[in-house]
């Protein structure tokens, strides 16, 4: 349906693999009024696509691929796209983002998005030029690796496909997209059960634009912040992501050894700043984006996509490994067999533990990297231990126990951030929508551990607030295609370079610790307290968004686009039978204080019921009916 607002093409296709057909899927612009575009609105289409109940890797789950209205519209960091599903890893709600340049061709196809459905009888590859599908034989790509494939396929086109991960359906499997990675929760799993190896996308279409004078004004606004602010001008081109591994493992948040500690011993061996110094050719970006904080490093001779954060340390400290070389290798090769390195780096930790006490005898060890690459290889094609190890951490437990120290929720096994040395992060990790996340749980962790100035991260105090509005800001910023990274120029430059002994710092952190009351009414009701639009400086999206659509976004309108993605998510969450029984954690982060480091615990309940009030939801976790109403989501 074609749409009065800017930022759109106005047109989805919903592609049956089974029939080998299409039709256009109709989306009204009082959904893209209400959902924005990305997570949001996928959660909604995926609520009514769906029937309660579908098994993820049957022909009635389905696929969405979609973009936020800023995706390919030429602002800074806007090559972001979505892919959301039902989850065969976590049972739940799965919506995994990545940047490369699928979205933006996706765009110049005619197409705000894709809903893939069914099954082909054989493997297929599913080429959009324009709007219009040819179901194309993917006889010749399937067992090939990501890179293989994708050099089979045309060179002036965006692509998504499966490893051979995806094609074994793996339940932690990735879709690749050049060297970005959908990675979270079983996407390429399910991708691969519809024996879909890959979608390529071409076409000549533009991005239409509201108000081109003022939009391009907001831009050249939005890039100069973005090339002025310390953190997405020096420290995140400089060291990328992995530029957390030191202060993480200083403030007891590195996860290490399957989480039985958040201090690394050997962190800087394998830290951001070794990693410029002894492993960096150069640095990448995503197209559009003046940040830049993709690394390129060399294995075997070739220069190839290295580690971020996340891999770092969940194929390094929490597999008690400090060889830097071997995580480039291990990381190039999940790339290359289209595998999450999250859930990786989880699952091998978990195993190693299970190993060394005696519960199931697999040969891995804390420390011991010979062989891994051979186990990362098996995994995708379930050979051997593989088999049992690409059922991921709770399926593990399940069958060799030690579920006491089976670090996951709902499923999904947690990011590189230990919560018992940040617990409002604990806490995002137990509520958020798609399982242990930390970008779905608000990553409050920056302002407990490991941002410019922090409040103190063993209280309780204002983190389920903090928890509730950062998931919403996060949510709108995912769901209007563009980087979460362009957050970061919401702080103040000049809270940066306070000392962490500074007198200020010090206040503000109090300040923030003690202002749980009004943040939550912000959460609450953000469209009361914010009538009205903000400068380029304050939050740019909100302008940006505006200049781009032609609606009227004001901050509270865009904080409520957030809120509104939860809500669906949750929604979603609580019609396939996931309630308050699953907001929670394993018991050696709830009951087991840390080795080593900090004695704290996280006190989950006592934070769940302040999140639960300051949601509008009830105490078993289900949204009320006024809140729905007031947020405009029908059933």
């Amino acid at each position: 349906m074609a749409s009065r607002y800017g930022g759109y093409m106005g047109k989805w296709l919903d592609i049956d693999l089974t029939a080998g057909k299409t039709r256009e899927y109709e989306v009204s612009d009082e959904y893209r009024r209400l959902y924005l575009g990305g997570k949001s609105l996928a959660a909604r289409i995926l609520y009514d696509a769906t029937p309660r109940g579908v098994d993820p890797l049957g022909p009635e789950n389905v696929l969405i691929v979609c973009t936020g209205p800023l995706t390919g519209s030429g602002g800074p960091c806007t090559s972001r796209f979505n892919a959301t599903t039902k989850s065969p890893l976590s049972g739940t709600i799965v919506s995994s983002n990545c940047g490369g340049d699928f979205g933006i061709y996706l765009k110049r196809a005619g197409l705000d998005g894709i809903i893939l459905r069914g099954k082909a009888e054989s493997p297929v590859w599913v080429h959009i030029d324009e709007g219009s599908v040819e179901f194309r034989s993917a006889d010749e790509l399937w067992g090939l690796n990501t890179e293989e494939t994708q050099e089979k396929l045309p060179a002036k086109a965006g692509k998504i496909v499966i490893g051979p991960a995806g094609e074994n359906e793996v339940l932690y499997s990735a879709i690749i997209s050049g060297e970005r990675v959908l990675g979270r929760g079983g996407v390429g799993a399910v991708m691969g059960s519809k024996n879909l190896k890959a979608v390529t996308a071409t076409g000549r279409s533009k991005v239409p634009i509201a108000d081109e004078e003022k939009f391009k004004g907001a831009i050249k606004k939005w890039v100069g912040l973005l090339k002025k602010h310390p953190v997405t001008s020096e420290i995140l081109p400089s060291y990328g992501t992995s530029v957390y591994i030191n202060p993480c493992s200083e403030t007891n948040t590195l996860p290490t050894r399957n989480f039985s500690s958040g201090h690394f011993e050997y962190a800087n061996d394998i830290s951001g700043e070794t990693l410029a110094e002894t492993k960096l050719t150069k640095n990448f970006g995503c197209l559009t984006c003046p940040i830049k904080c993709g690394r390129r490093v060399m294995v075997d001779e070739k220069e190839v996509k290295g580690p971020e954060y996340e891999t770092m340390g969940l194929l390094g400290s929490n597999l008690g490994n400090r060889d830097l070389q071997k995580i480039c290798d291990w990381n190039y090769i999940a790339d290359l067999m289209g595998l999450d390195t999250i859930s990786l780096g989880n699952t091998l930790g978990f195993a190693m533990e299970l190993n060394e006490r005696g519960l199931w005898g697999n040969g891995l060890s804390f420390g011991k990297t010979e062989g891994i690459s051979d186990v990362i290889e098996d995994i995708a094609h379930r050979r051997g231990i593989g088999d049992d190890l690409a059922q991921g951490v709770r399926k593990l437990a399940e069958k060799y126990g030690g579920e006491e120290f089976a670090i996951h929720v709902k499923g999904l096994e947690i990011p590189s951030y230990e919560p018992r040395g940040a617990v409002g992060h604990g806490l995002g990790y137990a509520v958020a929508d798609r399982g242990g996340c930390h970008i779905a749980g608000g990553y409050v962790i920056y302002f407990e551990a490991n941002g410019p100035l922090t409040m103190d991260p063993l209280t309780t105090r204002s983190k389920p607030q903090f928890v509730a509005l950062m998931q919403d800001i996060l949510d709108a910023i995912s769901s209007s295609g563009t980087c979460q990274f362009t957050s970061f120029t919401a702080l103040p430059p000049a809270l940066l370079r306070l000392g962490p002994t500074s007198r200020v710092a010090w206040v503000v952190a109090k300040v923030l610790e003690w202002s749980g009351p009004l943040i939550g009414l912000v959460t609450r009701h953000a469209r009361v307290l914010f009538p009205f639009p903000v400068p380029v400086s304050a939050v740019p999206h909100v302008k940006i968004l505006s200049t781009l659509t032609g609606m009227r976004v004001t901050l509270g309108d865009f904080i409520t686009f957030g809120e509104r993605s939860v809500n669906m998510a949750r929604l979603y969450n609580v019609r396939e039978g996931i309630t308050v029984k699953d907001d929670t954690l394993p018991d050696r982060l709830t009951k087991e204080p840390q080795a080593g480091g900090t004695e704290s615990v996280v006190p989950l309940k006592q934070m769940l019921r302040v999140y639960y009030r300051v949601r509008g939801w009830d105490e078993r976790g289900l949204p009320k009916p006024r809140t729905l109403r007031n947020l405009g989501i029908r059933r």
